[in-house]
């Protein structure tokens, strides 16, 4: 029997881009998935979006009430562009099993990446993150043999438009490229962009600049003691990637977490980091000292801050 999915908040362009997706991967036998229902909040969409989106993509049910569309579905992609709203809507289907995939970023305070990682302790199943994650560009370089492409040692990105919805992305990439055991961030200056170093356990750092400016293609590049490489990102290949990743645990299909409870929030945790330390003058925030109480990136003023974008 298909697997029932969901989808709460519709108001990026990634359910617009990721049901077509969904789609060709169940015709290819990748996952079995039947999208049966959407919800939006209207927060950044205009009245009547949800009953507009579902006839285009020929979805059944158009729900009005967030909580009715827990019996009808077996998980929900939570698409909300505010990240402050990512656990509240995710709530219901977790307390009835059901499994929940959150887009990025997945939270953006330490109260919400507590919570998250609480329920992936109880065995609730949850995952989500930015697509940059499992870039299939930075996979191809790191099934180099270690001997031929050498050991990563520094790397740098540079993301643009904002701090965390797309800045998020920046964060994800390196986090990819390096592996886990991110331990401190500090700010060191600005020109037009914030710069940013992330340090590793073993020493290895990344340098990146993010924040507010124009968009900017995804890009990394990393040095190893052989060699340096430049990767430019293919976007039309990073949403396939993240699903072929995310959708066979969220489906059930495999119990392997795509990434383990120690991982998946280190991108998340490092720009809370990051915002710390350039309130706190460059001074070096280290992700074990971040606090509960620590209020983290404001989603409800990027929600209405999209909400004008789009309007003009």
């Amino acid at each position: 029997m298909s697997f029932k999915l969901g989808l709460v908040g519709l108001c990026t362009s990634h359910p617009d881009t990721w049901v077509p997706i969904i789609r060709e991967m169940s015709k290819e036998g990748l996952v079995d998935i039947e999208i049966v229902a959407a919800w939006d909040s209207g927060e950044t969409r205009e009245a009547g979006f949800a009953a507009e989106f579902c006839k285009n993509h020929n979805i059944p049910h158009v729900v009005e009430n967030l909580t009715d569309m827990v019996d009808m579905v077996d998980g929900v992609i939570v698409h909300t562009t505010n990240w402050d709203k990512h656990i509240e809507q995710a709530v219901p289907f977790v307390e009835a099993d059901k499994a929940v995939l959150i887009d990025k970023p997945i939270v953006g305070n330490m109260k919400d990446a507590n919570t998250f990682l609480d329920w992936m302790k109880q065995g609730k199943r949850v995952t989500g993150g930015s697509s940059l994650r499992f870039c299939q560009e930075v996979k191809e370089l790191l099934v180099l043999p270690v001997d031929e492409r050498g050991t990563v040692h520094t790397a740098y990105t540079a993301i643009g438009v904002d701090d965390m919805n797309y800045g998020i992305h920046g964060y994800a990439i390196v986090s990819g490229l390096m592996g886990p055991g991110i331990h401190s961030v500090q700010y060191l200056g600005s020109s037009s962009q914030k710069q940013l170093m992330l340090e590793w356990n073993d020493g290895r750092i990344v340098l990146m600049t993010v924040g507010k400016n124009f968009w900017l293609p995804f890009n990394v590049t990393a040095v190893t003691d052989k060699n340096a490489y430049q990767i430019s990102v293919d976007n039309s290949k990073i949403y396939r990637s993240l699903l072929e990743a995310q959708l066979p645990y969220l489906t059930g299909m495999t119990d392997e977490l795509p990434l383990s409870a120690d991982e998946i929030l280190e991108p998340e945790l490092a720009a809370i980091a990051a915002r710390q330390s350039w309130i706190n003058d460059g001074q070096k925030v280290f992700l074990t000292d971040l606090r509960q109480d620590d209020p983290g990136y404001d989603g409800d003023q990027f929600a209405r801050e999209y909400r004008r974008t789009r309007l003009g």
